[in-house]
């Protein structure tokens, strides 16, 4: 990931540079707001890590996200105790 620019990174590249699995990957570079996941499994990304949300029932009722017309992950998804770190 280092020939990447941080600038260039998206969901659906480091789901599948880290071979994640998701069927729909979004990514956010302080991992607190993203567009709604509406395929599962899904991710949430950050530069570090994810999350995955193997259905749309775990995603919905997390008590780390809120989902509105939005997602927002307040104190972001480095915090959430399902969160894996990219081995560097």
């Amino acid at each position: 990931m280092k020939n990447i620019e941080r600038k260039q990174l998206s969901g659906k590249l480091l789901n599948k540079l880290w071979n994640v699995g998701a069927r729909h990957a979004l990514y956010h570079r302080e991992g607190t707001w993203y567009n709604n996941l509406n395929r599962f499994p899904g991710a949430l990304f950050d530069p570090n890590g994810y999350v995955i949300f193997p259905t749309e029932d775990s995603y919905r009722n997390s008590p780390h996200v809120k989902v509105t017309q939005e997602t927002n992950v307040r104190s972001g998804i480095s915090l959430m105790p399902t969160y894996e770190r990219f081995a560097k």
